[in-house]
């Protein structure tokens, strides 16, 4: 039994090592992420969530919070920076060419649309809706939003986006007793939340209703 524990104790590192090597990886995860749209942020905040519920450090939440929304907040504002660049340069930049090949024209019309209509509060509700950031941002990017005021905007952006997706990974950690267990099932509702909104797009276009207008 002792030798059996050590071994565990060998291969688990304990939560002083997890915590020294986990908020680094998750703040340079999430900060690709929001540079390069393919790595699943979301995924990455709900999972560390789960971690943290497990852990018995008393600020180990708080300090996943403050982790992914710096990152995500640092991210969106090296690309819109970026992105503001190749707006002012004549043969534009390939960050500014990746935004747009990744807002649809359908997408971005409508961002402008609605961010004419309702300014800030369209800025902080795109973060929390699965592929609305990037169109959001370039459609602010079009309008010549300053810097300084994309990021006023995008802060409390950040700061509700990471709330919801640990909300979605502190209710996975609660259910499961295993860490494991939580992460997948985090995973999975996530995976879930992001494919939604596109499923639901699919439908409508499939239906007679939508087709005949």
């Amino acid at each position: 039994m002792i030798r059996l524990a050590a071994a565990v104790t060998t291969v688990v590192p304990p939560e002083s090592t997890q915590q020294a090597v986990g908020y680094p990886s998750l703040f340079l995860l999430v900060l690709i992420g929001a540079l390069v749209p393919v790595v699943p942020t979301g995924a990455l905040v709900s999972s560390a969530a789960v971690v943290a519920v497990h852990q018995t450090a008393p600020f180990a939440l708080a300090l996943v919070f403050g982790t992914a929304s710096l990152a995500a907040f640092c991210g969106d504002a090296a690309l819109y920076w970026l992105g503001r660049r190749g707006l002012g340069s004549k043969n534009g930049s390939r960050w500014l060419e990746a935004i747009r090949s990744r807002a649809p024209e359908d997408r971005l019309a409508q961002a402008q649309e609605k961010l004419a209509e309702h300014g800030v509060a369209v800025l902080v509700l795109s973060r929390l809706v699965p592929a609305g950031r990037i169109p959001v941002m370039l459609a602010c990017l079009l309008a010549r939003w300053p810097l300084r005021r994309f990021c006023r905007g995008n802060l409390p952006a950040c700061l509700a986006w990471a709330v919801t997706y640990q909300v979605i990974g502190i209710l996975g950690g609660s259910l499961f007793r295993e860490p494991w267990e939580g992460v997948a099932a985090a995973v999975l509702l996530t995976v879930l939340v992001g494919a939604a909104p596109t499923a639901w797009r699919r439908v409508r276009r499939s239906t007679p209703a939508h087709r005949s207008r």
